[in-house]
């Protein structure tokens, strides 16, 4: 399982960002790194965009359960993958089950401990905000991009076949 430090690496990397978000920000306290971007520390209990953050409490074993079974999924998928001789050498899909895995476990490491997910990045343009976000949400949403990718690659390779 050639790619998975990389899963490894976006766990560490966003766990932490999340620590020093943690120590270095206060609650919903916006600290301007550039024009279009802040650090500012925030809490989600629910899923993207704040799905059932306001669930009354259930919503945390729901998506600590989803995330694990997805987790497993996804090893088991990049396991299979490098011993498929047809798709071992897919490096691309290889980096993209990598990336979502490790944004996956990150967010659950989140959920399971607290029962919330540490949110810090904040991007805007003028008075719009996008949803404020993490790395492992970076890392999801790159390796969902990367396996779109790759299958419309695929796609095009099944053509010329």
């Amino acid at each position: 399982m050639k790619w998975l430090w990389l899963s490894i690496l976006t766990i560490v990397l966003d766990q932490l960002t999340k620590y020093i978000a943690e120590a270095e920000l206060l609650l919903h306290q916006a600290v301007a790194i550039f024009p279009g971007l802040n650090f500012t520390l925030m809490y989600n209990k629910g899923a993207a965009f704040s799905f059932l953050s306001e669930a009354g409490g259930w919503q945390r074993i729901f998506f600590v359960v989803l995330s694990t079974v997805i987790s497993i999924f996804l090893f088991f998928w990049l396991k299979q993958i490098t011993k498929d001789e047809a798709q071992k050498d897919n490096h691309l899909l290889q980096i993209a089950i990598s990336f979502i895995l490790g944004g996956a476990i990150g967010n659950l490491i989140d959920r399971a401990s607290t029962g919330a997910v540490v949110d810090f990045i904040q991007v805007y343009y003028t008075t719009y905000y996008f949803p404020t976000f993490n790395i492992a949400d970076s890392a999801i949403t790159l390796g969902a991009g990367l396996l779109i990718l790759d299958m419309i690659l695929e796609s095009k390779r099944e053509k010329t076949r």
